[in-house]
């Protein structure tokens, strides 16, 4: 629909309907469910259980041996707990451990000083930009900070300087009216905005015989297809952006003279991400469930200046589709494959461990789509696109050397001015943008997958590739890098996960695989400790 724009008073009593949360049809009444169900009474503790808790399940693993891991949202007397969610994992029966961070049972009075209109106010003052649509989501139990807290949520839409294209989720203290925090659930390719397909060359791809021709539509992966977004902004077209037709199945001419060339860059992409998931991991689709999702081609972006087709982005639930700039003066369209596979991770982290995308967390969840695009790229294997540990190489129209990119997994400051972080801050992360936190996490990857190796194209030596003078980082292959990584997004990771706690929960599911102590469990803890992560 079109989002039409008004001018919003300070006063806006209306609020937006609340973001559901992704439904898992038959998981919440499995045998694992209803076990881990009661796991919670019987462990309270070790979950940080307050007698008022309530738990909904979100997803369900079952390991080969029998071990179960469900994951589930908690609330509070009836209000969502942003960051309480927690996954049992036991086996045969037997609780093992929970997966949590969380750190106390205790709760907030819930009686709020401020109004909704209070909170509302405070979050249009923070976001700073031009407002389309603002409003209270109700109380929420903000918990991701040292102890919870009651907060109104506040989900305000529209652009800024700051946050571009923004949907923005919005926790302001009940009491006190302070921006707890925020952050957007449009997650983008790229930091800032500056068939016959344009990147793989001729390829031949899964469409969908209609009367008269073909359609982008994808029947053997869940319906998935690809619409034209006809050059307009994403806001004013992302539901009425019409499925691509074609009389004759061939799609393109290798240029940008016909939307289809890069329409068929970004049906290619997402048919070979979908392969890989499935393919390594078992994995039906972004949610599991064997349903494909919609991309949208050549589209505009708004940003705090003019709309730029700079950009590439996942539109988080209610959405749900992948949206590809029509690229710019520098930039070819943005519907390279390890874009693709970025941008469809967003959609698979948002259905598993749901990492929020602030502190921490938002890093992690930025890396994730790094670490997984790039496998995806490896996976196609595609000679006109070679694999490589760089992000976005393919999308600049002079690239003479082949090493401009929108990240480095090996040095990522290297990539970007320094903006994004080679090593983790004794700190850890707190309003920084999360494609510059996601900088340890791809760092980590390389050197597991690697080790401290130069990449082909640079002169590094072993010494700059590593936080700590531990030139001896031996890699232990991607495809046992990537199953450890998988492994802990999907089944350990939080919303609200820590640097160090991927550290221990990749050590964790290293373990699972690999075994306590094994050359792959040792190497997840040297990469870690290669980066600053201890």
């Amino acid at each position: 629909m079109h989002l039409q724009a008004r001018l919003i008073s300070v006063a806006v009593l209306a609020g937006l309907a609340s973001v559901a949360m992704p439904a898992f049809a038959g998981k919440a009444d499995s045998p694992a469910a209803l076990r881990a169900k009661d796991m919670l009474a019987a462990h309270g503790a070790a979950m940080h259980r307050n007698a008022g808790d309530g738990f909904a399940v979100r997803d369900v693993v079952v390991d080969r041996d029998g071990a179960e891991h469900v994951r589930f949202d908690r609330t509070y007397r009836g209000l969502p707990v942003i960051g309480g969610d927690v996954v049992v994992h036991s086996r045969n029966g037997q609780f093992r451990d929970a997966s949590k961070s969380l750190k106390t049972s205790e709760r907030p009075n819930l009686k709020p000083v401020l109004s909704a209109d209070d909170a509302v106010l405070a979050a249009g003052t923070d976001f700073a930009g031009k407002l389309e649509d603002i409003g209270s989501q109700g109380l929420v139990v903000y918990a991701r900070g040292a102890k919870p807290v009651l907060a109104f949520e506040v989900r305000v839409r529209g652009v800024s300087k700051r946050d571009g294209e923004a949907d923005m989720r919005y926790f302001i203290d009940a009491n006190s009216g302070k921006v707890l925090d925020r952050w957007n659930i449009i997650h983008t390719a790229a930091a800032t905005g500056v068939g016959q397909t344009l990147f793989l060359g001729d390829v031949s791809m899964t469409t969908d015989s209609i009367s008269g021709g073909y359609q982008l539509v994808d029947p053997t992966r869940g319906g998935g297809n690809t619409r034209d977004g006809q050059g307009k902004e994403i806001s004013r077209v992302y539901s009425s952006a019409p499925i691509m037709t074609d009389a004759d199945n061939n799609w393109g001419n290798n240029t940008e003279s016909l939307v289809a060339s890069e329409a068929s860059d970004a049906h290619v992409g997402v048919a070979t991400t979908w392969d890989y998931y499935k393919s390594v991991f078992g994995r039906n689709g972004i949610y599991n469930d064997g349903v494909g999702v919609k991309s949208i081609v050549n589209v505009t972006f708004r940003s705090g200046g003019p709309a730029t087709g700079g950009n590439a982005a996942w539109y988080g639930a209610p959405y749900k589709f992948m949206a590809y700039g029509l690229g710019t003066s520098s930039w070819y369209p943005v519907v390279a494959v390890d874009v693709a596979g970025h941008e469809m991770t967003h959609g698979v982290t948002e259905a598993t461990s749901n990492l929020a995308y602030s502190g921490d967390a938002g890093g992690l969840n930025e890396a994730s789509s790094d670490i997984f695009g790039t496998m995806v790229e490896y996976f196609a294997n595609n000679a006109t696109d070679t694999p490589d540990y760089m992000i976005g190489e393919k999308i600049y129209r002079s690239n003479p050397t082949g090493r401009t990119a929108l990240r480095y997994m090996f040095r990522p400051g290297d990539a970007d001015g320094n903006r994004s972080y080679n090593c983790y801050p004794a700190a850890g992360f707190a309003g920084i943008d999360p494609h510059y936190s996601s900088g340890p996490g791809n760092h980590f990857f390389y050197l597991l997958a690697e080790g401290a190796v130069n990449p082909a194209g640079f002169s590094y030596t072993a010494s700059q590739l590593v936080c700590n003078g531990d030139t001896g980082v031996t890699g232990i292959g991607r495809d046992a890098a990537q199953r450890i990584y998988y492994r802990a997004l999907t089944v350990y990771f939080t919303s609200n996960e820590t640097y160090p706690q991927a550290r221990a929960h990749t050590l964790q599911a290293a373990t699972d695989l690999y075994g306590a102590g094994s050359a792959q469990y040792n190497a997840v803890a040297r990469a870690w400790s290669a980066v600053g992560v201890n």
